[in-house]
């Protein structure tokens, strides 16, 4: 019992006496990792806190809720819709409005590419 115990500080003072940190070690890993997501592209859509920047919630948003918002689209109404309306700086009085143009086009709006969605849905909602 009393070697197992030994055995087991033993180590820990080694690395306590030989100077070695973890901040070192989590700088350099943060360093590396921040450079290699400053070179993708998605990089562009978060600020330097993590958050996502403003102008990418709304595709953000349709693309994680996308079957919702389909359904949502279809009909006119609902949360996700609203949501969505929102996000794209429409007043809640102008909601409704927003709703039925949606729903008139939603044969163009029904597209995989979710930017090209959210840059027709700007439209209808100004």
């Amino acid at each position: 019992m009393k070697q197992a115990t030994v055995w087991t500080i033993i180590p820990v003072l080694m690395l306590l006496a030989s100077g070695c940190t973890l901040k070192g070690t989590v700088k350099q890993i943060t360093d590396t990792t921040s450079n290699v997501t400053g070179t993708t592209s998605g990089h562009a859509w978060w600020n330097e806190d993590g958050l996502l920047l403003p102008e990418h919630k709304a595709i953000a948003f349709a693309q994680y809720n996308e079957a919702n918002l389909e359904q949502d689209l279809a009909r006119g109404q609902g949360e996700y819709v609203t949501s969505l309306a929102a996000l794209l700086g429409v007043p809640s009085n102008q909601q409704p409005a927003f709703h039925a143009k949606a729903q008139g086009a939603f044969d163009t709006l029904a597209t995989p590419d979710h930017e090209a969605q959210i840059h027709r849905l700007r439209t209808l909602a100004h």
